[in-house]
């Protein structure tokens, strides 16, 4: 990649970065109120796209064979039991990735 396409690249990507940040307060008036489906998937996208990367971290766990998914799971539940207990997203994820590297580097290499 020469100089001028990765100042473009930059460039390009700091703008879509900005206008996906500043577009809803361009579209929606602070008077007006917001519009109910607006409401409806701020409140339930958050934990679908949780529940997807769940899913997806786990597409590729074999229960049968190797680690029979233990540090998988363990860390999951480590992810779970952190997050009822400080309700502080980052630091849970934090927690479970933190054991789940663990177990997979140290017990289950």
């Amino acid at each position: 990649m020469t100089f001028f396409e990765q100042v473009v690249t930059i460039t390009l990507c700091a703008l879509a970065s900005v206008l996906t940040r500043a577009i809803p307060f361009l579209v929606f008036s602070p008077s007006k109120p917001t519009p109910a489906l607006v409401r409806y998937l701020g409140n339930a996208l958050p934990s679908a796209i949780f529940a997807m990367l769940v899913v997806y971290c786990l597409k590729n766990t074999s229960f049968i064979t190797g680690s029979h998914g233990i540090p998988e799971l363990v860390g999951i539940i480590c992810t779970v039991i952190t997050h009822l207990w400080l309700r502080q997203m980052l630091i849970s994820t934090l927690v479970g990735t933190v054991v789940y590297m663990l177990l997979v580097q140290k017990f289950f290499p």
